[in-house]
């Protein structure tokens, strides 16, 4: 089969491999539509995964089962899929002490590009297929249902972490798609005053769309700075990275009251430490708490993403700025995540 792959660092280009092989729990799909993401980016050109050669990329992905295991009981071929970024193995230890997206290690549960093959190909697989794949919706448009494999659980995941509660105010650090994500998913979950940290003007527009009530632009001075100053000087209940680099901690810890949550889900993909500040940090009693997460996978959470959209709470096709046909149009699509034109929010590959 035909597929886009890594071949090492910063290179990239189309191969042959062989097709994958079903066990009697997996699926084997092929695309119906397909997005890059800023981690195959980190993966490829930062290396932050490590050398990987001939490694198929792509994680995101609805598709078109083409074959079920003996042992699949709920998908059957021509079934249309959402599938889910983070696959994990649904029996492990590591999913019923309730962590199934570090099932087999962390974060093993995200094995598309990671360990295995990724979805940029002809046909890919999935594993434990009844515990992994949701049933796409006839009324739902495939494209947006691409930004349901991880662009919308991640972000909302980072809303999770935060622990955001009714009235809260709420910084989101990053309005990429993931961050716009974020935006959504705080409105959706109470958040007053609500602000979104980026520049570009159609990621600001669509953040206000969403809920955000306050733009921070970095180019304008420390975030930290103007969230201290329009907060005369309390400060926010919780944040929300979706962006920025491993000196980004520092900011959110100064503009984080007492007893405030981080959540965290931007892949760090350089940098080896993560600065704390001691003052801010209270001299290590603030009770300013962090927690990083990498989002949770599964049918359950497509299912239940997938009803907002189809109930008219949540519309992540507003993210898709870019959309190409055909599978030969993933390397263009790639390229604009690697390059991020200022008119870029998410590119989609749909695949007749």
């Amino acid at each position: 089969m035909k597929a886009f792959a890594m071949l090492g660092i910063g290179k990239t280009g189309w191969i042959e491999k062989e097709r994958p092989k079903c066990g009697p729990l997996d699926a084997i799909c092929r695309p119906v539509a397909l997005a890059p993401c800023t981690s195959d980016v980190h993966t490829v050109w930062e290396g932050a995964l490590g050398n990987r050669h001939n490694m198929i990329l792509g994680h995101e992905s609805v598709g078109e089962v083409v074959e079920a295991g003996s042992l699949v009981k709920d998908f059957k071929p021509g079934d249309r899929v959402i599938v889910p970024a983070i696959t994990p193995d649904w029996n492990s230890l590591e999913a019923q002490a309730g962590y199934s997206m570090h099932s087999g290690g962390m974060l093993a549960g995200w094995k598309f590009s990671n360990f295995k093959d990724g979805v940029f190909s002809e046909y890919f697989h999935v594993n434990d297929a009844d515990g992994n794949l949701a049933l796409l919706p006839e009324e739902l448009d495939p494209g947006t249902a691409c930004m349901l494999a991880d662009m919308v659980p991640t972000g909302f995941h980072g809303v999770e972490l935060a622990d955001l509660q009714f009235g809260d105010d709420v910084v989101v650090i990053g309005i990429g798609p993931v961050g716009l994500m974020s935006v959504a998913a705080a409105a959706l979950r109470g958040a007053a005053r609500l602000f979104a940290v980026g520049s570009r003007p159609n990621c600001i527009q669509i953040a206000k769309e969403y809920g955000a009530t306050d733009i921070i632009d970095y180019h304008k001075g420390d975030i930290a700075d103007q969230i201290m100053e329009k907060t005369g000087g309390k400060g926010v209940d919780r944040i929300v990275i979706a962006g920025g680099d491993a000196d980004t901690f520092a900011q959110a810890i100064r503009m984080l009251k007492p007893g405030g949550k981080i959540g965290n889900v931007n892949y760090l993909g350089e940098g080896d430490f993560i600065k704390i500040p001691r003052i801010e940090w209270g001299c290590g009693m603030g009770h300013k708490f962090i927690a990083g997460g990498l989002m949770p996978g599964g049918r359950l959470r497509m299912e239940k993403l997938t009803s907002l959209v189809t109930n008219g709470r949540l519309d992540p096709g507003k993210l898709i700025t870019h959309r190409f046909d055909g599978l030969g149009k993933v390397e263009d699509a790639l390229m604009l995540m690697k390059d991020k034109p200022r008119d870029l929010i998410k590119p989609v590959v749909v695949i007749k």
